[in-house]
């Protein structure tokens, strides 16, 4: 059974095509690692798969999508705001309650964030943006991840910590990533692009490091 799926798709810039058309079946279950040169399609893969997705899928964009005002809290419980009516999501913003709180903070343990909690994002570092992102999505209990490069800009620990959170949390996934070694680590596929294109589609255990880094 597909969780996420497409069929002969395509994406284009400014008249000119970036990707495509190629077609791609995620299966449930499957913890898939997007890799691949820059400029070679990847971020606008995961851009397709997410508007063509059906449920719930939690998201992780290159540019993070933060509300830079609000707090490392606020900006997490975003991540399941479809579940509130209007007025408790308001509630929320003047003063969260004990709920959330609670669901909230183990999340920012695990991510090494307690102490940021209140302060606002636009205050923190990269990194620390990258982690708010991540426990966003985490907090969101969807099925479904879609993300892209999300541990881009943390070091050795802590990539694999989050690297571990998200395959560990998530069902099925799909997770665009430049490091080769998280890729075969952490995901059971790696799906190869190169020029707009799926150059290569196969099981993590029938590949090596140098079969997917003649991709860049």
């Amino acid at each position: 059974m597909s969780a996420l799926q497409l069929k002969d798709t395509s994406a284009a810039f400014k008249g000119k095509r970036v990707l495509g058309p190629l077609s791609l079946s995620v299966g449930k279950g499957e913890k898939i690692a997007l890799v691949g040169g820059s400029g070679a399609g990847k971020s606008t893969l995961i851009r397709l798969l997410y508007q063509h997705a059906q449920g719930r899928v939690a998201l992780v964009p290159q540019d993070l999508g933060l509300v830079q005002s609000l707090s490392v809290f606020h900006n997490i419980f975003m991540g399941r705001l479809n579940e509130h009516p209007t007025w408790y999501n308001l509630a929320t913003l003047v003063k969260p309650f004990q709920r959330e709180r609670n669901d909230i903070g183990p999340w920012l343990e695990k991510l090494g964030m307690t102490e940021k909690q209140w302060t606002a994002v636009a205050s923190l570092s990269g990194g620390q943006r990258q982690r708010v992102a991540v426990a966003r999505a985490l907090y969101s209990h969807a099925p479904v991840l879609l993300a892209d490069e999300p541990v881009s800009a943390l070091d050795g620990p802590l990539a694999h910590t989050v690297m571990g959170l998200l395959t560990d949390s998530f069902e099925t996934s799909v997770i665009a990533l430049h490091d080769v070694q998280l890729a075969l680590k952490y995901c059971n596929r790696i799906v190869g692009i190169a020029e707009g294109q799926i150059a290569l589609d196969e099981a993590r255990e029938r590949l090596t490091e140098t079969d997917i880094l003649q991709l860049y």
